[in-house]
């Protein structure tokens, strides 16, 4: 990292040797942390990630697309869902790690109280959080992209950039949800509200199964400000083509950057609030 290793010798450890360094990195080491705690449950995370691929393109790719008897937007049904799905699974597993685990951190696990006393910072944690679940996402994505060249889901090479495009738009999800999440004192129906309410809306009508423009004037604002949505549009330009003017995709790209740099500041905020105090 840079800067001199810590030493062991028969005085002692050199804790002002290690202080430094985690002052300096602690938001890698906190990612490594993160990212240790999530090894039990790794083949139920990897077995998950694989089946709802499989469920999903089975049922609406080709499922819903054999009785679609015309194409969206100029390609086969399953071409145009495909991508949708993949943004939106990736999507919603960024929206779960953004409420529930934050705020057990807080509450339960004691995570960030126990950090706290080390020489980590609160924004380290916070971005740490970002990075662990970052790299997680972009398994995940790339796992439905695998599952999806199976099917034949993908007519272009160039749809191997869906993955980076799917862990942006999950952060975007995740860490203005994490922000949030780290306000909460104690439990309620908050988390509740956030699925029914947000997430579930925006998988039902952000775009993922038909185009957005089909539908009414007065449910198009959903896509709008749903970072599945921009995603989603990104997904398809890469990837069988879709034509999307360059002043949108601009917008979308800075929508989701947007959302991703705005949560993770707003997420340093509120949890240095919460243990600075």
């Amino acid at each position: 990292m840079g800067t001199a290793q810590p030493v062991v010798t028969f005085s002692g450890m050199d804790h002002a040797a290690l202080a430094r360094r985690t002052r300096r990195w602690g938001w890698v080491q906190y990612a490594r942390y993160r990212q240790a705690a999530e090894k039990p449950f790794f083949w139920t995370a990897f077995v998950t990630a694989l089946g709802n691929p499989v469920l999903y393109l089975v049922a609406m790719g080709m499922g819903l697309g054999s009785i679609v008897d015309t194409d969206v937007d100029g390609v086969s049904y399953l071409w145009f869902v495909a991508p949708g799905l993949l943004v939106a699974t990736v999507v919603s597993t960024g929206a779960q790690f953004g409420t529930w685990p934050i705020f057990g951190g807080f509450k339960w696990m004691k995570n960030y109280l126990a950090a706290q006393a080390t020489p980590v910072e609160p924004w380290q944690m916070a971005l740490g959080e970002g990075v662990a679940i970052s790299v997680r996402m972009f398994v995940q994505a790339l796992l439905f992209w695998l599952v999806g060249l199976a099917f034949g889901a993908w007519p272009a090479v160039g749809s191997l950039l869906i993955v980076p495009i799917a862990m942006l738009a999950s952060m975007a999800m995740f860490a203005p949800l994490m922000a949030y999440s780290a306000t909460l004192e104690e439990e309620g129906l908050q988390f509740n509200f956030v699925q029914r309410l947000v997430v579930m809306p925006m998988f039902l009508f952000a775009g993922t199964f038909f185009p957005l423009a089909s539908m009414p004037v007065y449910l198009q604002w959903i896509g709008w400000v749903s970072p599945m949505w921009h995603g989603t549009q990104l997904a398809r330009v890469v990837s069988y083509g879709a034509v999307v003017p360059a002043w949108l995709m601009v917008l979308h790209v800075v929508f989701l950057i947007v959302c991703v740099v705005g949560g993770l500041l707003a997420a340093a905020r509120t949890f240095t609030r919460r243990l600075v105090r």
